[in-house]
């Protein structure tokens, strides 16, 4: 797989935007899109249907050499051997925990720590904190969270200009909004709705891919 650094499409298997569509379906047609992590979000879902559907996931995106992520459960994650385990700012600083490594160890494999963050100092403790990624968001008005306060471009320019490790703007980023998210000094994003609310999901995914790649490759040329 693929390092962080060196990865830009983040993905979501969202039960709340699944529209009654089989999630191993979706995951495919993702990784067939060009996603470099997927995460599976299910707000509502007892652990154990996570577990038994974050299984299924997990065969197909070894198999393509994608990342899945895991949001909130942890153990989880450990259990069925993904990655990542995402969280935000309320399972990990609001209860009490300061660092990574003081995270409980559980059965299973070590996994690494993606934070979700909306304001700078946010952003430096979860570096401090020693996570592997962090999210900067939500950029714009976002269903997935509509009562969050966009963070605004603004938010953006300073991640590009002072976090050193990957991070990942989210939130209400479309196709065409992106180039501003881009302009911003953005080279990785994570997206939800724009893509699991398209008619052809691979299609979709691809054109985010294409933009993000084509980026690079000015940059690179620059």
């Amino acid at each position: 797989m693929k390092p962080l650094a060196e990865c830009v499409l983040y993905t979501f298997v969202d039960a709340a935007y699944l529209h009654g569509r089989d999630p191993i379906e979706i995951t495919k047609k993702l990784c067939e899109g060009g996603s470099d992590l997927i995460q599976l979000r299910a707000k509502d879902w007892p652990s154990e249907k996570i577990l038994e559907t974050g299984r299924r996931l997990l065969e197909i995106t070894d198999a393509f050499g994608v990342h899945l992520v895991i949001n909130d459960h942890l153990a989880v994650a450990r259990e069925i051997g993904a990655s990542i385990c995402h969280l935000g700012q309320e399972d990990f600083f609001d209860t009490g925990y300061k660092h990574v490594s003081e995270l409980p160890r559980g059965r299973g494999r070590a996994v690494k720590i993606g934070l979700s963050t909306h304001a700078p100092d946010q952003a430096e403790r979860a570096v401090a904190a020693g996570a592997s990624y962090v999210a900067i968001g939500p950029v714009f008005v976002t269903g997935t969270k509509p009562t969050a306060k966009p963070v605004t471009l603004q938010y953006v320019r300073w991640a590009a200009g002072h976090v050193k490790i990957p991070w990942f703007a989210i939130g209400g980023i479309n196709l065409v909004n992106l180039p501003d998210v881009i302009a911003a000094g953005a080279r990785r994003i994570c997206v939800v709705s724009a893509i699991l609310d398209s008619s052809d999901v691979a299609a979709t995914c691809r054109g985010f891919k294409d933009a993000l790649t084509t980026s690079a490759s000015t940059d690179d040329r620059d």
